[in-house]
């Protein structure tokens, strides 16, 4: 087994420890007693130990759903359906993501500061993937294309987040949200 299997096997390791008992009772012996490593190997991977293996864990669940979100709108073929399809996938992992929501339930003050770690960063990766869509439908006049996809990337975020009056589950609903919403007044509509 080379460095990234074992790598790997702690994050799905610890992934079931925080999805069984929650991020403030998984401990580093939990992870390695679950990997059937030792704590020594586990410490080779992650010597900041459990701080540190908490928020790979917590990056690497992050990676994966941005995995599965990118699989979900890659063919997509305009800016609108990007954002319509993205905005209900999102929502609905979220949503149904068992472990997530227990502790956002039970621990949001240990699992909140890992995302916010992450957000600048998941911010320049949501506008990185809109930007060939900007560039292939320009914004309004005296928008920039990378002023536009970081707005759009943060309001998307924000609704994922907090949905307000909009329901995700509604097509019809997550279709006006994105053409009257994000999309109004930046960029020009589409046929």
């Amino acid at each position: 087994m080379d460095g990234s299997d074992t790598r790997e096997r702690i994050l799905e390791a610890a992934y079931a420890c925080v999805a069984r008992w929650g991020l403030s009772k998984t401990s580093v012996e939990d992870v390695a007693n679950e990997a059937d490593l030792s704590r020594s190997t586990l410490y080779r991977y992650f010597p900041g130990g459990r701080d540190e293996l908490i928020g790979a864990v917590v990056g690497w669940e992050h990676d994966r759903f941005f995995t599965r979100l990118y699989e979900a709108v890659r063919d997509a073929t305009s800016l609108e359906e990007v954002m319509e399809r993205g905005l209900t996938f999102a929502h609905r992992s979220i949503a149904e993501h068992e472990v997530l929501q227990r502790v956002l339930l039970t621990e949001p003050e240990l699992l909140l500061p890992q995302l916010t770690v992450k957000n600048e960063g998941t911010v320049r990766l949501v506008a990185g993937f809109l930007t060939p869509y900007l560039e292939r439908h320009p914004p309004a006049v005296g928008i920039a294309v990378d002023e536009a996809a970081e707005f759009l990337a943060r309001m998307v975020l924000s609704y994922i987040a907090a949905p307000g009056r909009w329901d995700l589950d509604d097509p019809d609903q997550v279709a006006r949200l994105v053409r009257a919403e994000l999309l109004g007044g930046i960029v020009p509509p589409t046929g």
